[in-house]
């Protein structure tokens, strides 16, 4: 599958990126992304894959099985990647098109434009550029474990003292974590 996960990400950021163009006419180049990159992200496709029931028809292995891979968000994620590639394959880009407008309908639901953003490694990067004119900085402290259920360790650096740590199941939760601590860091700071 992970050659249609490949392909699958391609699609849908085509198709989400062309939806939010068509709908957001007023919107920034940045504003888009943001936008974009909330409705792309693991938890958004997982929670797609359970609304259609894909979990069920998943393909894994004894321990997988046993430890809840059916609504693992990264492989929901994954699966719904892979489906819309092999609609892409199958039927071409119309029909990937027809199949997103009834997979994501909940999420173009209202004002798309206008929702909230709350993926805090974004988040950072604004306040980050917004502060010290400069993005953060990841880097990966350690990976643990097998193929099948790393640990990921990373560090962010951000204005050159600002420090937080993550841990995830794969570099990008990781990030995401450490991002949330720098940010309720610096919110603590501002409050004080």
């Amino acid at each position: 599958n992970e050659r249609l996960e490949f392909l699958g990400d391609a699609v849908l950021g085509l198709l989400v990126s062309e939806e939010l163009f068509r709908r957001c006419p007023d919107q920034s180049e940045g504003h888009l992304s943001r936008r974009k990159a909330a409705l792309v992200r693991d938890r958004t496709l997982a929670r797609v894959a359970s609304r259609i029931g894909l979990g069920q028809y998943l393909r894994l292995g004894r321990g997988e099985e046993q430890s809840g891979g059916r609504k693992r968000t990264s492989l929901l994620a994954d699966a719904l990647e892979a489906l819309l590639a092999a609609v892409y394959l199958d039927g071409g880009l119309e029909a990937a098109r027809g199949v997103l407008g009834r997979l994501f309908s909940e999420e173009f639901h209202g004002n798309v434009c206008e929702q909230g953003l709350d993926d805090p490694k974004t988040q950072l990067q604004e306040l980050s550029h917004r502060r010290y004119q400069s993005g953060p900085e990841y880097t990966i402290l350690e990976e643990r474990g097998p193929d099948h259920a790393k640990v990921f360790h990373v560090e962010v650096l951000v204005g050159g003292t600002h420090r937080g740590r993550g841990t995830g199941r794969n570099r990008k939760e990781a990030e995401q974590q450490a991002a949330r601590t720098v940010l309720e860091s610096l919110v603590d700071a501002e409050e004080t």
